[in-house]
């Protein structure tokens, strides 16, 4: 992390007035909660907003060293903080804390919201779309920044009574979640965790919304469905992921490391390559292959279904036997579909049924794939859990659009020192895969508020 140290001459008891601007992973991840709360603990009047580049906050009273090493060194669990700078100010006076409206998932369900999820007292009880500022989508359901209610696929919901005091409430930890919805105001699924659940054990193909897009989901052990869902998805051997309930599930299939093990469950949830345990799945699941890609659940629906297929009174956190193929919801070579009617259209004649939500989803993104080499993870498929999360480049640099390649292409653009890579979009042989290659590169340059400076393509006569 880069930052400059506090004005010279600052001292405690001693009033001063700062700017202080942050950049990283610092949206969505609860920071400007955090931030009010500090600010209140340290007795500082100021602000805090997000916007195009980042968080910025001004502060004015005499424990402004306190709060910057704090800010760092207490930060939420997903926030990265990259680079940190100040700037003093002259002194504005005012009292209290705000936090301003913007000028401008990613996370796996938190183990808070799991038990919400689960806990009968909880007016959170089942509902398949729990979430907090540590949890939920972000990246998906975003139109542009700032990354406020009203940028979002959430603007549509009004928040009942109970939601609104929640984030209106910097002691909650829903304090400003922009997606925060609970039954009495949220999105709702079109049909129940139950009729999915006896849908899979009937041995039927499941089409079912998500974050960044639509799964087709079976199960993993029965090799009739698994060869029918290849033959109907005219996939004939490239392998297909498969979901686990949590942790615990993984020995049971796979002959995974512990590094292995915590990559899967970490907040980002991506597919993670482990050896199979020969003979447990079925053989088209990953067929001539000795690895299986496992994700866990990372969503409520998931962690509902689970709790479903394993029966009444099962304990959620403990093992579970239920192994789903979960691969995206896509005809061959096109990309993942994310619409409703969409679904309806062109996911006929491969899912035996179409499970539906009314939370649009902004952004299409595939799961993120990723293994473990040499003892560190490697991204393989960047998507879900890791877009737009920046990477540090050495130095400053002009702002660019980079386009990427024909095949398994991914667009890039540069801001300054920070490289913005997009989700998985696809190979460019089909018009819709064109069509969201330019969906992506538009998205990307409006979140990031770019002009990009210079636009960089591979010239070969025979790329799109």
């Amino acid at each position: 992390m880069a930052w400059m140290a506090p004005p010279s001459g600052a001292s405690l008891g001693t009033t001063e007035r700062v700017r202080v601007r942050l950049s990283g992973a610092v949206q969505g991840v609860g920071m400007r909660p955090f931030v009010h709360r500090l600010a209140a603990e340290t007795g500082l009047a100021g602000f805090v907003r997000n916007g195009a580049d980042g968080v910025t906050i001004e502060v004015e009273g005499s424990r402004i060293a306190d709060f910057i090493a704090r800010l760092s060194a207490e930060a939420p669990p997903l926030a990265r903080i990259d680079a940190l700078t100040i700037e003093k100010l002259a002194l504005a006076g005012g009292a209290g804390f705000a936090i301003r409206a913007s000028t401008g998932g990613r996370a796996a369900t938190c183990p808070t919201c799991l038990a919400d999820l689960f806990d009968p007292a909880s007016r959170f009880f089942l509902y398949p779309f729990v979430n907090c500022t540590q949890c939920g989508p972000r990246y998906t359901i975003t139109r542009r920044l700032p990354y406020d209610r009203a940028q979002t696929a959430m603007a549509g919901f009004a928040m009942c009574a109970a939601c609104a005091a929640d984030y209106a409430d910097p002691l909650n930890r829903r304090f400003h979640a922009e997606p925060i919805a609970c039954p009495s105001c949220g999105p709702r699924l079109s049909h129940s965790i139950a009729t999915i659940a006896a849908a899979l054990l009937a041995g039927r193909i499941v089409a079912l919304k998500g974050i960044g897009g639509f799964h087709l989901l079976c199960n993993a052990r029965n090799e009739p469905v698994v060869a029918e869902l290849r033959r109907r998805k005219s996939r004939e051997a490239k392998p297909f992921a498969v979901m686990l309930a949590n942790a615990a599930s993984v020995a049971a299939i796979t002959r995974a490391t512990e590094a292995e093990v915590a990559l899967a469950a970490g907040t980002s949830r991506p597919i993670v390559l482990m050896q199979a345990v020969p003979g447990v799945l079925a053989p088209s699941v990953s067929p001539g292959l000795a690895c299986v890609g496992v994700m866990l659940a990372y969503a409520p629906p998931h962690h509902l279904l689970f709790n479903a297929l394993a029966g009444a009174g099962h304990d959620p956190s403990a093992p579970n036997s239920a192994v789903l193929v979960a691969t995206s919801a896509n005809p061959n070579g096109e990309p993942l579909v994310v619409g409703d009617a969409e679904a309806e259209r062109r996911l006929v004649g491969i899912a035996d049924l179409i499970v539906r939500h009314d939370r649009p989803i902004v952004v299409r993104a595939d799961d993120s794939v990723a293994q473990i080499v040499a003892g560190a993870p490697a991204l393989l498929r960047r998507a879900r859990g890791f877009v737009p999360d920046p990477i540090q480049l050495p130095a400053d640099g002009p702002d660019v659009l980079a386009l990427g390649g024909h095949l398994k292409s991914t667009v890039t653009v540069t801001r300054r020192r920070e490289a913005f890579v997009s989700q998985h979009i696809g190979d460019l042989d089909t018009a819709e895969t064109v069509k969201f290659h330019r969906e992506t590169t538009a998205h990307l340059l409006a979140i990031l508020n770019v002009t990009p400076e210079r636009v960089v393509c591979d010239l070969h006569p025979d790329y799109r």
